[in-house]
């Protein structure tokens, strides 16, 4: 994803919120300067589950980097793109349109691509200007994301 420091990233799929620390050691690196203050806008479908990686990112300290919010990442977070980078954490059936949109030119998406709990592509998408180029890192297996530009629940 070559994450650096003052990036703002989206993570379909908060989990535990333990992927989304991860990301803020990367992107926050010295949080008393404006220009490395990165944030992570994660996206959790399951109300339980968003609630889990509220109270484990509150506890490890880093809500002042990390918003979660419960709603369908399939349609991305129009509300604060666009994004340096884009994580999907659970297999669509084709890259959703959304997230594209909401991709910042010179942008990266990670995003497992294919059918529902079985064999998947992970792809890294590159955006340059209105051009999308797609390169194939392997074949992976992660659960399905849910949504409108996902697969059906």
């Amino acid at each position: 994803m070559k994450l650096e420091p003052g990036q703002k990233v989206l993570e379909i799929g908060s989990g535990s919120g333990w992927h989304a620390s991860t990301i803020a050691d990367m992107i926050s690196l010295d949080t008393s300067s404006e220009d490395n203050a990165g944030h992570i806008y994660t996206l959790e479908i399951l109300p339980e589950l968003a609630e889990f990686a509220r109270q484990n990112i509150r506890k490890n300290g880093y809500e002042d980097r990390i918003t979660v919010i419960c709603r369908d990442g399939s349609e991305g977070f129009e509300e604060e793109a666009p994004y340096d980078r884009i994580l999907v954490t659970a297999a669509a059936p084709r890259i959703p349109e959304p997230l594209i949109r909401q991709l910042k030119s010179g942008g990266i998406m990670v995003i497992p691509v294919g059918e529902r709990f079985s064999f998947q592509t992970l792809f890294r998408i590159r955006k340059i200007g209105e051009k999308i180029y797609k390169e194939d890192l392997g074949g992976v297996a992660f659960v399905p994301l849910i949504g409108k530009h996902g697969h059906k629940a």
